[in-house]
């Protein structure tokens, strides 16, 4: 197209000149010729997706316009957050099992967060671990954390264990809170700690006594009560460019990853959404997801404390809640995760579901097979569907509604935002390179990775990687289209259609979704091996008809049919969340390795869990009996027609 624009702009330079034709019929007769010589597609292309381009570019501008302002005056999240306060500080910030949080009180908690923590030792830069379930403190308190220059790290709830030990130390946390409903769990790891990491507990109330488990701890509620409300003194403590959040994801290491988010990431990302979707600073969200994710605490957080929204907190989602609190209090806006748009749908028909004021709903996760149902039946006239990774930069939203879409890429000017997808072998997720040692660029309907160029220092383009630089450096790809350029590996699967318009197809790696969480195969292998006496054991997820991700199934070596189900079911129960442990097991006779000695799990994951086509012995557990039980082709029957739930 490049080539053939410079020889149409020759010839029409040349009949201007030379035969003096007017303009306006020589762009005439060379769109024919262009037309006519194949050129038709493309024209087409441009016919269909030129409004979705332009809307969307204009959006985009206001996004880049926002970022360069905050970088050029080095605003960081708190600053900007503040300025909120002084425009309304009695507007409602949060809303919490019907108490009201104005926007002063949320500033004057976190101002008392921010003297306290700044008066007990702690450098700018150093990093405070959070372990928290949903509730308003949980924002103050990381937001105060901002305020001293401090990074919180946002510890998983669900979180017992190795994978909780490893949470609290590969980010270097100098110091923990914890709220009184979690002090059991982190107190079966204290001993296995660091000794002199200070532990703070949240909830416990100003004048209760310590929980005897912890008692070197130190009652936060009470030294908030002393700390002053008015901002920290002195100069700024946390730069635009600085580390704010420690944000976790599953990924090839096997336990959860750091991911970094500077205040310039978390005001892109938000400020994406925001603009991405039209929204208003007026907005009421309803926000029931888990605030240590990305969607929640970021996504949907964000437009809080950046755009003044108000926004309704809960402590866990629900189902028969969902649309009842919609109009209790009046919200414009929801977000969701796959997961709970497949609640939602397979709840009763309700009137509330169809009376309330919700126009808009983003998350990621919406299946393409219940898309149109679930806005048929809530009457949501527009659902936008995003994807980006937590740490990635590689960032995409459907602006338009297009049904099952994650996002679109421009086929008119691709380099506008330089995203891509590139070949990778199917067995083992690695970029397929050509004879010259580059990648090979997918073509429409085709499946690959998703990749994002990275451009160093560029407000949108950068990667700012994991607190273990091991781990970053697996996520970046050099050589991808060019000599020395570098690409951001994003680990999914995507489809381009011809309009530019991308679907997810599957995740590569070590890791697959369920329950709204991401899994990693190797925690849970190991976790399974150890329980199962160190048999060999692979672990992957499979699909399952009418659920959003994929189901977690092990395959375990037992040749001499010494498992003892029982025995697994109460060790997996007791060093792992519920959404991570396998729903299915595979008792197998012998396996196959690769050529690095990994287990082979490909053939195991595109078998299933049918028992039809699977001679090995089969198990599903039973969460009525606690345990797994023999899955035969009557029960296997019954999952796929909806009786079972899993």
């Amino acid at each position: 197209m490049y080539n053939k624009g410079i020889l149409y702009g020759v010839i029409a330079g040349v009949l201007y000149t030379v035969h003096n034709i007017a303009i306006w019929k020589i762009i005439l007769l060379l769109l024919t010729v262009y037309a006519l010589t194949g050129g038709h597609k493309y024209l087409w292309k441009v016919y269909k997706t030129l409004p979705r381009d332009a809307k969307a570019l204009w959006r985009y501008l206001k996004v880049l316009r926002r970022m360069k302002y905050c970088q050029k005056n080095n605003l960081n999240v708190p600053m900007i957050f503040e300025e909120n306060v002084r425009r309304h500080p009695d507007k409602v910030c949060f809303i919490y099992e019907d108490r009201e949080w104005t926007f002063a009180e949320v500033d004057e908690y976190s101002n008392r967060v921010a003297n306290f923590f700044s008066s007990q030792g702690l450098e700018p830069g150093a990093t405070v671990a959070l372990f928290m379930e949903n509730r308003p403190e949980y924002v103050c308190l990381w937001l105060g954390l901002a305020k001293a220059g401090l990074v919180t790290a946002l510890i998983n709830y669900n979180l017992k264990d190795i994978p909780l030990i490893h949470s609290i130390s590969c980010a270097n946390s100098k110091a923990i809170i914890v709220e009184l409903s979690l002090v059991d769990s982190y107190a079966s790891v204290k001993d296995r700690l660091d000794e002199s990491l200070p532990l703070f507990v949240s909830c416990l109330g100003k004048d209760s006594n310590m929980p005897s488990n912890v008692s070197g701890g130190k009652n936060l509620d009470a030294a908030l009560e002393t700390s002053p409300t008015s901002p920290l003194s002195g100069p700024q403590r946390a730069n635009y460019s600085d580390k704010m959040l420690y944000i976790y994801t599953s990924g090839t290491t096997g336990l959860p990853k750091a991911a970094v988010i500077r205040h310039s990431r978390y005001t892109f990302f938000c400020g994406a959404v925001h603009w991405m979707t039209n929204s208003s600073n007026d907005e009421i969200i309803y926000n029931p997801l888990p605030l240590y994710h990305t969607a929640g605490g970021m996504v949907g957080i964000g437009q809080v404390l950046l755009f003044g929204n108000t926004a309704v907190l809960r402590k866990k989602f629900s189902a028969s809640q969902f649309w009842i609190e919609c109009i209790k209090y009046e919200c414009t806006v929801a977000q969701y995760i796959g997961e709970t748009c497949r609640y939602l749908l397979s709840s009763p028909e309700r009137p509330e579901e169809r009376k309330h004021k919700v126009r808009l709903m983003y998350g990621n996760g919406l299946r393409p097979q219940i898309w149109e149902q679930f806005v048929k039946r809530f009457g949501v006239k527009h659902i936008a569907e995003f994807y980006g990774a937590t740490e990635g930069n590689a960032n995409i939203i459907n602006t338009d509604g297009k049904i099952g879409a994650v996002g679109f890429v421009s086929v008119i000017n691709p380099e506008v935002y330089p995203v891509s997808l590139i070949k990778v072998d199917e067995y083992t997720g690695e970029p397929i390179r050509r004879k010259d040692g580059l990648c090979t660029r997918c073509q429409p309907g085709e499946t690959g990775m998703f990749v994002g160029k990275i451009v160093r220092n560029h407000p949108v383009r950068d990667f700012h990687g994991y607190a273990d630089e091991g781990a970053t450096k697996k996520k970046v790809l050099e050589d991808v289209f060019e000599k020395g350029d570098v690409y951001f590996l994003s680990g999914d699967i995507m489809m381009m259609d011809e309009l530019g318009y991308l679907f997810f197809k599957d995740r590569t790696g070590d890791t697959f979704r369920w329950r709204g969480e991401n899994v990693s195969t190797t925690e849970v292998e190991s976790v399974v091996m150890n329980v199962a006496k160190l048999k060999c054991a692979t672990v992957y997820g499979v699909e399952v008809p009418g659920s959003e991700g994929r189901a977690g199934m092990t395959a375990i070596l037992d040749n001499d049919d010494s498992l003892d189900l029982d025995e697994l079911a109460a060790g997996l129960k007791q060093a792992l969340p519920p959404y991570a442990r396998p729903l299915f097991v595979r008792s197998v006779k012998e396996m196959d390795m690769t050529g690095t000695y990994k287990l082979r799990k490909v053939d195991f994951q595109k078998e299933g869990f049918d028992p039809l086509k699977i001679k090995d012995k089969l198990f599903m557990f039973d969460s009525k009996a606690d345990k797994y039980v023999p899955l035969t082709e009557q029960v296997y029957s019954d999952i796929l027609s909806g009786k079972v739930r899993l």
